[in-house]
């Protein structure tokens, strides 16, 4: 019998589980959303605002962004 009480309340944990992975799903889903409708408008806009930086300052941010590639790739800090 205690392996049917414990079976019951896996049963129920896994179907609260599922209620709520879908509860999150909704709060994440509408910036997902707008990011894959917008997504040439945004790299338009990301495009211009590089283009509009003075050449060290971009140098600096490419820099940056090889660094941290790097670091997660290799798991090392600089």
């Amino acid at each position: 019998m205690e392996i049917q009480n414990l079976l019951d309340e896996i049963k129920s944990l896994r179907e609260e589980n599922e209620k709520l992975k879908k509860q999150l799903e909704i709060y994440y889903n509408p910036q997902k959303e707008y990011y894959q409708k917008n997504k040439q408008i945004i790299k338009e806009k990301a495009l211009q605002r590089l283009a509009s930086l003075d050449k060290e300052k971009l140098k600096e941010y490419r820099r940056n962004a090889y660094l941290k590639r790097k670091e997660k790739k290799t798991g090392f800090e600089n």
